[in-house]
C-alpha cells in the first residue's frame, strides 16, 4: 500500500557529520518485546513524572510518517486535514507556523492562512522534493485517521517512551553528552533560540528521514525533528482535549525548550497543527 522508495541522499543536501547518507527508503516497522518500564525523569521538568507501565509486545515505524506516505492516504481517500477545512471561530482554513521575532512583531508562532501539510510554512511553499522529509499540520485527529488507513494505530506515551529509550539509562538516548566531540545527534536548535541557529546540524527546518544514528533498537528520528503525537491524555493542563507528544523538534534548543530527550513530554490540543508536529505509527495493540 505504501510506497516505499524514497528520494535519496537528503535532497542533495550532504549530511554534516559526512558518515551515513540519509535513508533512500522507509524501512520496515521494529519489534519490541513485552515489557514493564519506568518512564519520566527525576532531573527533567517537573511534568515528567516518574510512573511504571506495563507493555505487551508491539511494533514500531522506525521512521516518522513521510509526506510520500501521507500523500498516497489523501489521493486514495479524498481526506481533508484539520488545517485545510474552516475553523469554528470564523478563521480561514490554516495552522500555526513559526517565524522568527522582530521588533515590529516579537511573537514567533503566527497563524498562517494557507497553511497546511502541502504548505507548511504556508500558501508560498510547498513539498516538492522532500517526500522523505516528515509530514506536518497534522493534527492528533489527522493522525489517527492515516494509522486506521494503514490498519494501525498511535503510539501511547509509554510505547512511545520505551521505544525512544531503547533501554538506555542516560540523560540523551545517546549518552550523556547532547553533542559528543561536537557532533550532532538529531535534528535540534543550535544557538540562541529564537533568534540564532548557526544550523550546525545542516538543517534549518526538518530533516529528511534517517539523517542521523539510530538508537539501539533501530529507530530513528525518535528524538528531535518533529514532535510526535500519542493517543495519552495530558492531564496537567487545563485546555481540553490535550494529548502528550513527545520527542522535541527542530525548535528545541538548549536556552529554551530542552525536551530532546525520551522522558520529555508537552501538552497539545487534539484539533491543532504546526509545522513541527508529525508522528508514527505502531500496530493495533493495548499498552500504557
Amino acid at each position: 500500500m505504501i510506497g516505499l522508495l524514497l528520494v535519496s541522499a537528503c535532497n542533495g543536501k550532504q549530511r554534516v557529520s559526512d558518515i551515513e547518507p540519509c535513508l533512500g527508503e522507509v524501512p520496515p516497522a521494529i519489534n519490541l518485546p513485552a515489557a514493564t518500564i519506568t518512564i519520566g525523569s527525576e532531573t527533567g521538568y517537573p511534568e515528567e513524572v516518574i510512573r511504571q507501565v506495563a507493555l505487551n509486545e508491539f511494533n514500531i515505524d522506525a521512521t516518522e510518517v513521510t509526506n510520500a506516505q501521507f500523500r498516497e492516504f489523501v489521493m486514495e481517500t479524498g481526506y481533508l486535514t484539520t488545517a485545510e477545512l474552516p475553523h469554528s471561530d470564523g478563521l480561514k482554513p490554516g495552522a500555526a507556523v513559526f517565524k522568527s521575532p522582530t521588533r515590529e512583531n516579537p511573537s514567533w508562532w503566527h497563524f498562517v492562512e494557507g497553511a497546511n501539510w502541502r504548505h507548511p510554512e504556508g500558501p508560498d511553499t510547498n513539498i516538492t522534493g522532500k517526500d522523505n522529509e516528515p509530514v506536518v499540520q497534522v493534527s492528533l485527529i489527522d493522525a489517527k485517521a492515516y494509522a486506521e488507513w494503514v490498519g494501525r494505530a498511535l503510539p501511547t506515551e509509554g510505547q512511545w517512551e520505551y521505544a525512544a529509550r531503547a533501554s538506555s539509562q542516560t540523560k540523551y538516548v545517546w549518552g550523556e553528552e547532547r553533542a559528543p566531540d561536537g557532533k550532532e545527534q538529531a535534528n535540534t536548535w543550535q544557538g540562541a533560540f529564537p533568534i540564532q541557529n548557526s544550523e550546525k546540524d545542516g538543517y534549518r527546518l526538518r530533516a529528511p528521514i534517517g539523517c542521523f544514528t539510530p538508537n539501539d533498537f533501530g529507530l530513528y528520528d525518535m528524538i528531535g525533528n518533529v514532535w510526535e503525537w500519542t493517543t495519552t491524555e495530558y492531564e496537567q493542563t487545563r485546555i481540553p482535549n490535550s494529548f502528550t507528544i513527545k520527542g522535541g523538534s527542530y525548535l528545541c534548543a538548549e536556552n529554551f525548550c530542552a525536551r530532546y530527550r525520551a522522558s520529555a513530554r508537552q501538552a497539545q490540543e487534539m484539533d491543532f497543527s504546526t509545522n513541527h508536529i508529525g508522528f508514527r505509527t505502531v500496530n493495533r495493540s493495548t499498552g500504557s
